[in-house]
């Protein structure tokens, strides 16, 4: 039998919590659902860049600012992260300034082409979202957990 402990999955998660990398937070339309098999963000469809929003979404650094909640969890088996609250500004006109609305949103690095960047987590906004002139998208705890099944 082989498996993680509650403190092997709080140091793995903690690893990449707190590794000082930068991340992109892509916003994707509900054209293709992400899944556990989603690899990269031209797997998916993001929304139109612009008023506000960047190509790519924004970037945050992996580090006790941003990632502001981490856990090792002894009474349910595992250990999560959570995220500083992420915020999207319309600015100029909608957010998407055109096409579909937000339903998804993403963890990528930060590498090369923004097509090319590799999706690590995403998370869904349950219906499609449109964020209008001078108004916010705000993502409050967006938790990833370590389990295993």
């Amino acid at each position: 039998m082989t498996g993680f402990t509650n403190k092997g999955k709080y140091r793995a998660l903690e690893d990449f919590a707190r590794s000082g990398d930068t991340v992109r937070l892509p916003l994707y339309t509900s054209a293709v659902a992400p899944s556990a098999d989603t690899n990269t963000n031209a797997d998916l469809t993001q929304i139109a860049a612009g008023n506000g929003y960047t190509d790519g979404g924004p970037s945050i650094v992996l580090n006790g600012t941003n990632v502001d909640v981490l856990v090792e969890d002894d009474t349910n088996d595992r250990a999560y992260a959570q995220l500083a609250d992420v915020v999207y500004t319309a600015s100029g006109g909608s957010i998407p300034g055109s096409g579909s609305g937000a339903r998804y949103f993403g963890l990528t690095d930060n590498g090369g082409t923004v097509s090319a960047r590799e999706v690590f987590m995403y998370w869904s906004l349950t219906s499609d979202r449109t964020v209008s002139d001078g108004q916010t998208l705000t993502i409050v705890n967006a938790e990833f957990r370590y389990n295993e099944a």
